[in-house]
């Protein structure tokens, strides 16, 4: 469909051009027998300007080929545009700097990243595995320190709980030499309806083995999906997390209260940002979460040098 216009266009100039007898061959002057046999001159100047008209139609319909794909996955589901991805910085700024992260940033040392954790980790729900929050959190901060080498390991495994991710800990952690770790725990136990009582111990046990390292750690608690808060045990956990990670000093991404937000302040309906399982996040929800944790970890590893005031008070 899109050749059909352009076709007509070619046509129509090649048309004009042999009605004025004029045939264009390479560059320079060509000479054309016209009526009776006179002789004009062609400048290869009028030649550019018919070529510039066929050029700049070209690519106002290229142009119009680029919009048409990318709109038509919305269009083909009778969806509206995805909605604006805002949190308030409040809610997402952790309680500690990154002194790891920001000591690599200063001497340009690269920067390792390990995100552990079970499917929403590993990108269940997403399109691919480049948009996996990792691999979108990859993006966003090499956009914000353009030049410097960061890297994101993805450590996430479907179907995982906390003990079996200890099991792990020292070949897809530690190994590793992590200056960042951000572990993603607690979904699994909870639509399990699995007894968590002793789960602050493991908790525990999998700081003291990142400790170790000298990494900075960011704990990210579960998911809000239908799935999820439909189970009794889902707010314990989420507050048995937090409370482990105000107790043991180290970072929370309150994904559980940021997702929260969106539905019940923001209004955006579940599908707009859960997978239909009902349980795990979609590309739009896994960038919006990449893009409010490269935020925070941005202004936590600068803290020293940017107040928080200097900060957007909203992620957009």
């Amino acid at each position: 469909m899109i050749g059909e216009p352009l076709k007509l266009l070619e046509n129509k100039l090649q048309h004009t051009r042999h009605e004025k007898g004029q045939h264009l061959f390479g560059t320079g002057r060509v000479f054309c027998d016209i009526g009776q046999r006179r002789q004009t001159t062609v400048s290869i100047k009028s030649a550019a300007r018919e070529s510039k008209t066929l050029n700049r139609a070209r690519s106002a319909i290229a142009a119009a080929a680029v919009i048409a794909v990318v709109a038509l996955p919305f269009a083909a589901r009778g969806e509206p545009a995805a909605p604006a991805c805002d949190a308030p910085f409040s809610m997402i700024r952790f309680a500690n700097p990154l002194v790891r992260v920001a000591q690599r940033l200063k001497s340009g040392e690269p920067i390792t990243i390990v995100a552990i954790g079970s499917s929403s980790t590993a990108g269940a729900g997403a399109s691919s595995s480049t948009a996996s929050y990792p691999s979108r959190l990859a993006v966003e901060l090499t956009q914000r320190f353009p030049g410097h080498p960061i890297t994101v390991l993805n450590r996430g495994v479907g179907g995982e709980e906390i003990r079996d991710m200890l099991e792990r800990f020292d070949t897809d952690v530690i190994a590793t030499k992590p200056d960042l770790v951000l572990w993603q725990f607690g979904t699994n136990s909870v639509i399990r309806d699995n007894k968590f009582d002793n789960h602050s111990v493991a908790i525990r046990e999998g700081l003291t083995k990142i400790r170790s390292t000298g990494a900075d750690i960011v704990l990210i608690d579960p998911q809000f999906a239908p799935k999820v808060i439909v189970k009794p045990e889902a707010t314990r956990m989420v507050e048995l997390i937090a409370s482990t990670a105000k107790h043991e000093d180290v970072n929370l991404f309150p994904r559980f209260d940021v997702m929260r937000r969106w539905h019940e302040v923001d209004h955006i309906a579940f599908k707009t940002f859960v997978s239909a399982d009902g349980l795990h996040m979609n590309d739009w929800s896994y960038g919006c979460f990449a893009k409010g944790l490269g935020t925070a970890i941005a202004e936590a590893a600068q803290r020293p040098v940017v107040s928080a005031k200097a900060m957007p008070h909203l992620v957009r």
